[in-house]
């Protein structure tokens, strides 16, 4: 948007505008040069704007007592460099050349790793550069011209304030400052490496006979002289001048200060007063090295320390309260193998909402969920765990999936209104072959066929739970021997930069491709997904088999169905049908007995209170045998206790005494399984 047209009528824009016209007015104009209008501007050395030469603007004084700022603003010029470095409280060391001589070290370097000797090369007397991996990086910043920084290099130094390395140092020609006595601890330094330039020094003065022979030969100088001296003196006479007469008591002193200044970069610390380092002149050879700077951050490392410390922790007491509300052991029913996978997001200690489980129904069925709670957080795992616990209770009813996230839809929002969650709900019926499923707003499941097509469940048949007011259904798919099956969480497959089915479709291929245990299965669908422990988003996988069973196995698991149409005939016929195939199966007389009596008593109970048309089923695995009925009427049985008078209602008590386990449901056709389980004998 333009502005200009409005900035006149901006507040106090007018006020600021007379004040600047004001100061300009009142500031003096310089008068212009060669004295005319029209004169030739003047040259590039006799300019006559006093910025050129480092000089504040006429009426500069007049705007600062104005602005309340001092009128004069002291110069840097006659600092000493030396006295700088010494007192700052960091270590640092001047070094120079390609061999990295040093030039000078700090008091705080001293007290640390102990003196050293000027003009030794780094290599042998700075052996800790060598160990903290600073030499390379000198070498880089001498290279390149560019500075180098290296954080948090760990030292080791000991109370009296010696590092254990300055024994190697001393034996370089400098003695440790501190005993070998002392507590060591470590601290930490952030180390950069700038590259300078300093005033090479000049060679050690000649005798006093010297000038005297240079004077008696004009212009007969040593390489040396005249590669260093020559250089060193900046604005000298002609060399035809320089070498003619003697040198005044007053030059020779000067001479000396100049070669003393230009000696001063490789002076060290407490050898004496020394000057400031002098800078490199147009005439003076130009030296190259490398300013090494150390930083304290001992205190930043350890606080950031101590904060990892206590997120490892923080986390360590989620991920735990996250595990605790998962199935510590997944049931494992009779005709499936079924393994899961749990891997926390992230490196937070923020958890997850992802929750599975496996629910023996009974009768051979068996119940399967996964689901994911809106969020992170503890509150997230806290909805989580009161979801699951839901559906433990509702599945013990043994409704149809549909039914159960319905009532869960309406516990979700009594729970916490703000949260949502997906879930599966589904249940594997072996005598079907077939997986009913209800999905609320979760990612569909993936079945593969025993040929190894991969098919995809129908979009979500309800919305996700805690949305309310919405009526969920039931849908089917599939599942015979030699299927496999896996139920995942959004982690598995969700990335920010793909779309989410993108991430479905790829894990359709790699599920078509992995073999194994269902374990195995869970494992090779992580990694091939890129789940690494860095992935930002929990991950729950559950993976599950119907195994087809040949040879002996399928010895072990046998069914055997006999359709009554009632009459007074009904029972005598399921009793003969029962005992014959409970011998056929070759089980003890005791189980025989307990078995055709339950049947007995489950098909005179359907006679009595059911509908035609009435089914007695057998059906043995390797660890139970199950005996179901079925009938036209939907009026489940309950057990109570019978009075001494009456005449009925002591079947159902019988069945649940001699049985391990009983139970009934309505059937999705209409009318109900009454069903009850003997554990078979180890061996």
């Amino acid at each position: 948007m333009n502005f200009t047209r409005w900035s006149a009528r901006l507040p106090r824009t007018q006020r600021r505008t007379a004040a600047r016209a004001d100061r300009a007015a009142r500031r003096p104009q310089p008068a212009a040069a060669g004295g005319g209008s029209g004169s030739v501007p003047a040259a590039r050395g006799e300019r006559s704007d006093p910025s050129d030469r480092g000089e504040p603007p006429p009426g500069a004084a007049a705007t600062a007592l104005e602005d309340g700022l001092p009128a004069a603003v002291p110069t840097l010029d006659g600092l000493s460099v030396h006295d700088v470095l010494g007192q700052v409280p960091a270590l640092v060391a001047v070094v120079y050349g390609p061999d990295h001589r040093i030039a000078y070290v700090n008091d705080s370097y001293t007290a640390i790793f102990g003196a050293r000797t000027p003009g030794a090369s780094a290599r042998q007397a700075l052996p800790e550069l060598q160990e903290l991996g600073l030499l390379p990086l000198m070498d880089q910043v001498l290279r390149s011209g560019r500075p180098r920084t290296v954080k948090s290099r760990r030292v080791s130094r000991t109370r009296a304030g010696a590092a254990p390395g300055a024994e190697t140092a001393a034996g370089s020609g400098a003695a440790s400052p501190a005993g070998a006595g002392g507590r060591v601890r470590h601290g930490y330094y952030t180390f950069t490496c700038s590259p300078i330039e300093m005033a090479a020094p000049p060679p050690a003065p000649a005798p006093a006979a010297a000038p005297a022979a240079a004077s008696s030969a004009p212009g007969s100088t040593s390489n040396s002289a005249s590669g260093s001296t020559s250089n060193s003196v900046s604005g000298s006479a002609p060399e035809s001048e320089a070498h003619t007469g003697t040198h005044t008591e007053a030059h020779a002193e000067a001479h000396a200060e100049a070669v003393a200044d230009a000696a001063a970069p490789v002076a060290a610390p407490g050898t004496g007063p020394a000057p400031s380092m002098p800078g490199p002149t147009a005439e003076q050879p130009r030296l190259r090295g490398v300013l090494v700077f150390g930083a304290d951050v001992t205190d930043q490392v350890e606080a950031a320390e101590r904060l990892r410390a206590s997120e490892r922790l923080q986390r360590q007491a989620a991920v735990t309260l996250q595990r605790s509300l998962l199935p510590q052991e997944l049931e494992q029913p009779d005709d499936l193998r079924v393994a899961a996978t749990y891997q926390p997001g992230g490196t937070d200690a923020a958890v997850g909402g992802d929750w599975y489980d496996v629910i023996t129904l009974g009768a051979g069925r068996t119940a399967l969920v996964i689901g994911d709670v809106m969020g992170r957080g503890v509150r997230a795992a806290a909805v989580m765990g009161q979801l699951r616990t839901a559906v433990r209770a509702y599945a013990r009813l043994d409704l149809p999936p549909h039914e159960v996230l319905q009532l869960l839809d309406g516990l979700a929002a009594e729970i916490d209104p703000s949260q949502i969650a997906t879930c599966v709900y589904a249940v594997h019926d072996p005598n079907e072959n077939r997986l009913v499923y209800a999905s609320a707003g979760h990612l569909p499941i993936l079945v593969r066929d025993p040929d190894g097509t991969v098919s995809r469940a129908a979009e979500p048949t309800g919305p996700p739970l805690g949305t309310g007011g919405w009526l969920h259904t039931s849908a089917s798919l599939p599942f015979g021997p030699g299927s496999s099956a896996v139920l995942y969480t959004d982690g598995l497959v969700e990335r920010r930069d793909k779309d989410i089915y993108e991430g479905v479709a790829a894990l359709e291929r790699v599920f078509a491709g992995a073999t194994g245990t269902p374990q195995v299965m869970c494992d090779r669908l992580i990694r091939a997904l890129g789940i690494t422990a860095e992935h930002d988003d929990d991950v729950a996988v559950l993976v599950l088999q119907h195994p087809a069973r040949t040879g002996h196995d399928a010895e072990l698991f046998h069914n055997a169905a006999l359709d009554l149409l009632g009459g007074v005939e009904a029972a005598p016929r399921a009793r003969a049908f029962a005992s014959g195939v409970l011998a056929s199966w070759r089980f003890p007389m005791e189980l025989r007995d307990l078995g055709v009596l339950a049947a007995s008593e489950l098909v005179a109970n359907s006679l009595q209170h059911g509908v035609p048309p009435m089914r007695l089923r057998l059906r043995r695995t390797d660890r139970r045998l199950i005996i179901e009925v079925t009938d036209g009427d939907e009026h489940l049985p309950r057990r109570r206790r019978a009075e001494p008078a009456d005449e009925a209602g002591r079947g159902i008590s019988i069945v649940a005494t001699i049985a391990s386990s009983w139970g009934s449901r309505r059937t999705p056709g209409g009318g109900k399984a009454v069903w009850c389980e003997f554990a078979l004998p180890a061996g």
